[in-house]
């Protein structure tokens, strides 16, 4: 592809592995310039090395810290665009969050879903969007889920948190898009890679009966892959999308009715 990403700046959050380290490997072969954030310092930083000798150093900032802390965001954000230039395209792809089905949730366990998958969201647009639309330019892009499309039976902190993200979307599209500034959404489906957990549930005791839970709920009748998603990704943030805003975009093989 040609997107017109060569050397736009492009912060990602939650980019050591899997969902955010597809984006970040399309990104780079876009010839895009990446500032990659995670929790964990020692991952990511083997992340930026590898993918540093394939791309080159200068194209590479990695920043670790918790991308749930507003000053860290802030912080993080100001030095991605001191070292690397300003911010074009930034994905907000902090997820998950330990909890049950049903509903005996405690407090802690539902403060810490909406943390993780919704605040985190909000924290870094409202970094990245108050500087995209002072210069008039930028395309944000987070990372939801099939499960806030719709009730599927998955914990529900998380579909619920995720939910509120499309709507925040949304919202956030109509207050950008005056200073043509774009934030979408996409929700991946069933997405495999290694550490996940669909690489678990493929390999584990009732893989078998993932397989087939796959072949019937999946008209692909496959896992999704972080490349994937890099893909779209990449386009919502690129020029070649530059209609396209206040959109939540699956893709999931088909999953989603």
């Amino acid at each position: 592809m040609n997107l017109g990403l060569d050397g736009k700046v492009i912060f990602v959050a939650g980019a050591s592995r899997g969902i955010g380290l597809g984006i970040v490997e399309t990104c780079l072969a876009e010839g895009a310039k990446l500032a990659i954030a995670a929790r964990g310092a020692e991952a990511l930083e083997a992340t930026r090395a590898r993918l540093a000798d394939q791309y080159g150093k200068d194209r590479l900032l990695a920043i670790s810290g918790d991308m749930r802390d507003s000053k860290v965001i802030e912080d993080a954000v100001a030095r991605a665009e001191a070292e690397l230039g300003p911010i074009f395209g930034a994905v907000a792809n902090v997820g998950i969050s330990p909890s049950g089905l049903g509903i005996d949730i405690d407090d802690a366990t539902w403060d810490a879903g909406f943390a993780q998958n919704l605040d985190s969201a909000f924290r870094l647009a409202r970094s990245v969007l108050k500087r995209m639309m002072e210069r008039g330019e930028g395309s944000l892009v987070a990372i939801s889920s099939i499960a806030g499309l719709g009730a599927l039976g998955s914990p529900l902190v998380y579909g619920t948190a995720k939910a509120a993200m499309n709507h925040m979307v949304k919202e956030l599209a109509r207050v950008a898009g005056p200073k043509n500034v774009r934030v979408n959404a996409i929700a991946p489906g069933n997405i495999i890679f290694p550490g996940g957990s669909w690489e678990a549930n493929s390999t584990g005791p009732r893989a078998d009966t993932w397989a087939k839970w796959v072949r019937r709920e999946v008209p692909l009748n496959r896992y999704g892959k972080p490349e994937e998603i890099g893909a779209a990704a990449a386009f919502l943030m690129s020029p070649a999308a530059s209609f396209i805003t206040g959109a939540i975009i699956p893709v999931d093989g088909g999953q989603t009715r």
